[in-house]
């Protein structure tokens, strides 16, 4: 259950169940095609439980060179994979990390990092995120600064920002090194602005303290008003 990719951070979803698994590499693989993504679900023969063997060859398979991220459903799939680790050589185990993070939300935030280019930390830093997104989430609106540029454009596409046009946009967004809002909340976090709960007909305001933000505000803006191909 791998995605390829070119020297991008791997991840490894560590599940008590084969299904789990499988169905979260499937999910996040929609929003991260070209980071390597490992299912190490379920026991050796496929019962509930996890598997050494499974997460070993997990880590393998994710790893390009770039690093390893390692997600868990529950406690006693942290202790296996802890186990896997110490097995590996002292300079493997610096670059596989076990994250504690919510496990489905932690894994996409991951994944959608990885595929943006972040290196280990960031993509540590995405999953572990998903901890207090939803608090994030319900910041009051800031409206931009005097100097700063804002433009407001209304969600057409059907499912509004689902996963897959969340994540697009989340992609073109880290392309900028302008700060940008979106409602109130950063237009690089993809819970943040999936927790937005933007359907279609929602208000979008797009924001930068910086004047300088014109052309990043208005290339967010006309994807948005593109629809993603979903009208």
């Amino acid at each position: 259950m791998v995605a390829e990719s070119a020297g991008r951070v791997g991840i490894v979803f560590v599940s008590h169940s084969e299904k789990i698994a499988t169905g979260l590499v499937e999910l996040a693989r929609q929003m991260a095609p070209t980071v390597r993504l490992a299912a190490a679900g379920g026991t050796d023969s496929g019962g509930i439980g996890t598997s050494f063997e499974k997460i070993s060859v997990g880590i393998s398979a994710a790893n390009d060179g770039a690093g390893v991220v390692i997600l868990c459903d529950l406690g006693s799939a942290i202790l296996t994979a802890e186990t896997v680790r110490d097995f590996l050589e002292e300079a493997e185990q610096d670059q596989v990390r076990i994250v504690d993070a919510p496990f489905v939300e932690g894994g996409v935030a991951a994944a959608v990092a990885a595929e943006t280019g972040g290196d280990l930390d960031e993509v540590v830093a995405a999953a572990q995120s998903a901890l207090h997104v939803m608090s994030e989430a319900t910041l009051a609106i800031q409206p931009p600064a005097a100097t700063g540029v804002s433009r407001t454009v209304i969600l057409i596409n059907k499912d509004g920002l689902h996963a897959r046009p969340a994540a697009e946009f989340v992609n073109l967004a880290s392309t900028f090194s302008v700060p940008i809002s979106v409602n109130g909340t950063d237009a690089r976090s993809l819970l943040s602005i999936m927790s937005l709960g933007l359907a279609r007909g929602s208000s979008v305001q797009l924001t930068s303290t910086d004047p300088a933000a014109g052309p990043a505000i208005n290339a967010l803006a006309d994807l948005l008003e593109s629809g993603f191909g979903e009208q």
